[in-house]
């Protein structure tokens, strides 16, 4: 898997050297991955589709049977036989291409670490750091968030991998290593907390956060939030995430199995989905950098788009096969 992750970031990085921005590289790089799924996603919809126009007969067979779940199962078994079907045909599509998705973010998450790395011993060695601007974030490897600086926190670092520790340190100038040396942090030492701990012993880093942390905290129950006077974002990405990702459920279809008490099918699932999702997108891209945000943004849009034009096309096609059968059957009397 290791190797899966490598060769998507070199391709990341690849597009980032004809590009020369990481935002739009990120961009570009889910357009192709999402080309690359495109005939699964499709395959997916028309299964889950074709479960879903099932739907009204299940319904019947759950009411008629609703004592017997034998007799239940043996008569959903014999539809789906006779209209050709299995249960499984919308799922397999997704999870083929959730290794694929898997290797994506860890590819991506490769490539903000190796850059927070390097940024945060720039900090140290140099006192300053090269950031990579997007749009309205001044540093894409940091959360687009009025509560983020443009510097690497403690979290961040502490979560940057051995390895790529040691890529980034092999990588560095004499100067830099000379630096480092000098703070007794070698190629065995360093790591996302003696990194840390140089940052903090930085008069460049002391005086960043000094000028940084000119606003009040905020308290929200048990959290602490520092809104910084001149902070990396302002929230925009993590909003237009949970947006987007409200308007893709509203494309994507649903394969309810059970009804309510009203009889409308897995309502109680669609509506907990429905909402979750948005949520969730929100927490995620308010925690993570805004590079990974950027991609969440434009594979929702992406999706969406894909929802609209496929659903549009797949309507048109039952029509004109339900217009095809009814003429069939007319011809018949």
């Amino acid at each position: 898997m290791n190797a899966i992750n490598t060769f998507l970031a070199g391709i990341l990085s690849g597009i980032n050297v004809v590009v020369n921005n990481y935002g739009w590289s990120i961009v570009v790089f889910t357009m192709l991955i999402k080309l690359v799924l495109y005939p699964l996603d499709l395959k997916s919809r028309k299964s889950m589709r074709r479960m879903s126009m099932l739907q009204p007969q299940i319904s019947k067979l759950q009411k008629k049977y609703a004592n017997d779940k034998e007799k239940l199962n043996q008569k959903t078994a014999e539809l789906y036989k006779k209209e050709h079907i299995s249960p499984l045909s919308g799922c397999l599509p997704m999870l083929i291409s959730f290794p694929v998705l898997i290797a994506m973010f860890a590819a991506m998450r490769m490539v903000a670490n190796n850059a927070l790395a390097k940024q945060a011993i720039d900090m140290i060695t140099t006192g300053t750091q090269h950031n990579e601007s997007w749009l309205w974030v001044k540093n894409l490897w940091m959360p687009d968030s009025p509560f983020a600086t443009m510097i690497a926190d403690q979290n961040s670092l502490k979560q940057i991998t051995a390895d790529i520790w040691k890529n980034v340190y092999q990588s560095l100038s004499a100067d830099q290593l000379s630096a480092l040396a000098n703070l007794k942090i070698t190629a065995d030492t360093i790591n996302g907390e003696t990194i840390f701990a140089a940052l903090q012993n930085s008069a460049a880093y002391a005086n960043e956060m000094l000028t940084w942390s000119t606003m009040p905290e905020v308290n929200l129950l048990f959290v602490k939030l520092t809104i910084f006077a001149h902070n990396n974002g302002f929230f925009i990405l993590p909003v237009l995430a949970s947006v987007t990702q409200f308007l893709m459920t509203l494309t994507q279809p649903m394969t309810p199995t059970t009804t309510d008490a009203q009889g409308n099918p897995g309502s109680g699932t669609n509506k907990f989905m429905k909402w979750f999702f948005p949520l969730f997108s929100l927490y995620i891209c308010s925690s993570y950098n805004a590079g990974f945000s950027i991609y969440w943004v434009a594979a929702n849009l992406i999706s969406w788009a894909e929802g609209l034009i496929m659903n549009k096309a797949l309507d048109k096609q039952d029509k004109l096969r339900l217009a095809a059968e009814n003429a069939g059957e007319e011809s018949m009397r």
